[in-house]
C-alpha cells in the first residue's frame, strides 16, 4: 500500500519530502490553547499554506478544528517522527506508521550512544559538540580542529561600538509578502474579532522565511552582509538595532524549510575560501550542531515530565501581566522594556536579550519555570516545544539544579551595560544597589542570592557570589528593598 506522508508543522521542507503523496492539516484548535504571538502564527500559517501551493496536486491538504478529524480511523498515514511528546504520543495512538526523525546533524541514536556512554558523567553541550565535530568532519582537518581550537566563543563577546546606534550593517534581506499571507492575515483577524483565538504582539510585516526559495535568499544575505560580524558582536545589544549581526535563520530551520547542515556547508565554505573569519564560523556551527542539536537531543533524554517537575530553586511567582501583554510602556528598567518591545515588535530576540536580559530579570524574581517556558514557546516566533526546556528550565531558571547548567545565570546590571547601550538612557544607575536610582538587576541580583542561598550554597561554582553576599553590609535594606519593589520598577514606599 502506498502511504501518504503526514508532515508537521516543523518538516515542512524538501528534507522531509520523498516524493509521494503528502497530508498536510492546518488545525486551529492549535491555536487555541493559550495566547500566541500574532507573528508566530502568521508564520505557523504562510508556511504551511505556502507547502500546500508548492507541492499542488501532491498535497492533500485540510483546514479543520482539530487533526482528529482527519486522521481518525485512516489506515494509509505515515510520518516523520514530529518534534514534540505530544505529538509523537497522537501519532503513535493512532497506529501512524513512524520513520526517523530528521532535520539536524546527528540523529537521536547517535546521542543515545553517546549519552549511554558517559557512565553516569554530565552531558555536557561542549562534549558532544567535539564528538559531533570528529564524527561529521565538520571544521575539522584530520583530527585537528579547523584554526587550531575547538571553541572560539571567547573571541565572540566584543562590546558594541562606542557611541554607535546600530553595528552599521546593511538592512537585512525581508521576504515579500503575497497573496497567501494577505489571506493568513484577513483570518486571523477574523478569528480574533470572534474570539476564536487570542493573539498578542504587533501584526508587522512577515520577517522571516517560510518556504526554500526564502530561507535560502536569506542565507545568502546573512552570508553576504553578517557572517563576518557575526563572531565579535554575537553577544553585543544595541537599542537602535535589533538584527545586529545575527543570521534570523532559527524560523527557517525549525520549520524545516532550511537544512542546518546547508547552513553549515555554507559558513564552512566561506572560511575555507578566505571570506569569513574562524571565529565567526565557529559560532555558527556551533550554535547549530552545539547547542541546537544538544537541546533537540535533551528534550527526549529528559522526558515529558522535566518542565513540570523541576523547580530547584522554589519559584513559584505567576508571570506578570505586563510581560504576558507584552506591554514594554510598563517598564522602566531600559534594558528589559527594549528587549520585551523587540518580542512585541517581532516575536524575536537574540540569545543575550533572552538569557541576561528577560531569564536575568525572571530568574531573580523567582518566576514560575513552567510558565515561562510555555510563555517563551507562545511568544517567540522560533519558540518549539523541544527548544525551550533546556533553554528556559534548565539554563536561564536553573530549576533543574544542574543538569543543563552548572549554575545559575544571574548577572547583575554591570554585565548589561558592558555589552549594551541600554543603561545609558534608563534611570536606573547599574552600579546602585541601594536607594531611587538603584539598578532592579543588579539590587536583584543580591536580592535573589539572598533568596536562594539555601539551595545554592553546595554549589561550588556559586561559593564565591555567595561569600560577597554574606560580607554585603547593606544586605537587609536591599532585599527589602526588592521586596517592595513594585513590578518593574518603582519601590513602594
Amino acid at each position: 500500500m502506498e502511504r501518504t506522508r503526514w508532515i508537521f508543522s516543523g518538516q515542512l521542507g524538501e528534507e522531509f519530502d520523498d516524493g509521494g503523496r503528502v497530508l498536510l492539516i492546518e488545525a486551529r484548535s492549535v491555536m487555541r490553547r493559550a495566547p500566541l504571538h500574532r507573528a508566530k502564527a502568521h508564520l505557523i500559517l504562510s508556511a504551511i499554506r505556502h507547502r500546500a501551493r508548492e507541492l499542488g496536486d501532491r498535497a492533500e491538504f485540510h483546514q479543520v478544528d482539530t487533526y482528529r478529524e482527519i486522521v481518525e480511523g485512516r489506515d494509509d498515514l505515515e510520518v516523520i517522527d514530529p518534534t514534540s511528546h505530544g505529538a509523537r504520543r497522537f501519532v503513535r495512538r493512532h497506529g501512524i506508521a513512524v520513520l526517523q526523525s530528521r532535520g539536524f546533524i546527528t540523529s537521536e541514536t547517535d546521542f543515545t550512544e553517546w549519552a549511554d556512554s558517559r557512565g553516569g558523567k554530565r552531558l555536557l553541550m561542549e562534549d558532544y559538540y567535539r564528538v559531533a565535530r570528529e564524527r561529521t568532519g565538520i571544521l575539522m582537518e584530520g583530527d585537528t580542529p579547523v584554526g587550531g581550537k575547538w571553541n572560539y566563543d571567547h573571541d565572540n563577546r566584543a562590546s558594541p561600538p562606542k557611541g554607535a546606534v546600530s553595528l552599521g550593517l546593511p538592512e537585512p534581506w525581508w521576504p515579500e509578502e503575497d497573496d497567501i499571507d494577505a489571506e493568513v492575515r484577513a483570518d486571523l483577524d477574523r478569528w480574533a474579532a470572534a474570539g476564536e483565538v487570542t493573539l498578542v504582539g504587533d501584526d508587522g510585516p512577515r520577517r522571516f522565511a517560510v518556504t526554500p526559495t526564502e530561507a535560502r535568499a536569506a542565507l545568502a544575505d546573512f552570508i553576504e552582509s553578517r557572517l563576518g560580524d557575526f563572531g565579535p558582536f554575537e553577544d553585543a545589544m544595541l537599542a537602535g538595532d535589533w538584527t545586529m549581526a545575527h543570521s534570523l535563520l532559527s524560523v527557517p530551520m525549525n520549520l524545516g524549510v532550511l537544512s542546518p547542515r546547508e547552513v553549515i556547508d555554507a559558513v564552512e565554505a566561506e572560511h575555507a575560501a578566505g571570506r569569513a573569519p574562524i571565529a565567526s564560523v565557529e559560532g555558527v556551527v556551533r550554535q547549530i550542531m552545539g547547542w541546537r542539536d544538544w537541546v533537540w537531543h535533551l528534550y527526549w533524554r529528559l522526558g515529558p515530565d522535566y518542565v513540570t517537575s523541576n523547580n530547584a530553586l522554589a519559584a513559584t511567582t505567576p508571570i506578570p501581566q505586563e510581560m504576558l501583554e507584552l506591554d514594554a510602556a510598563a517598564i522602566e528598567a531600559r534594558c528589559l522594556s527594549e528587549s520585551i518591545d523587540g518580542v512585541r515588535r517581532h516575536g524575536w530576540a537574540h540569545h543575550i536579550q533572552r538569557l541576561m536580559v528577560i531569564g536575568n530579570w525572571s530568574l531573580q524574581r523567582g518566576y514560575d519555570p513552567a510558565q515561562l517556558n510555555d510563555w517563551f514557546i507562545r511568544m517567540f516566533v522560533d519558540g518549539t516545544p523541544w527548544v525551550m526546556p533546556a533553554n528556559v528550565v534548565g539554563m536561564s531558571q536553573h530549576a533543574d539544579g544542574g543538569i543543563v547548567a552548572t549554575k545559575p545565570y544571574a548577572s547583575g546590571g554591570a554585565y548589561i551595560a558592558k555589552m549594551s547601550d541600554y543603561c545609558g538612557g534608563c534611570r536606573f544607575d547599574p552600579k546602585v544597589r541601594l536607594g531611587p536610582t538603584a539598578c532592579p538587576f543588579t539590587a536583584g541580583y543580591w536580592a535573589f542570592l539572598d533568596r536562594t542561598e539555601s539551595r545554592l550554597q553546595g554549589n561550588h561554582r556559586m561559593a564565591q557570589p555567595l561569600a560577597g553576599l554574606r560580607r554585603l553590609s547593606d544586605r537587609e535594606a536591599v532585599v527589602e528593598q526588592e521586596r517592595r519593589r513594585v513590578g518593574f520598577g518603582t519601590v513602594d514606599d
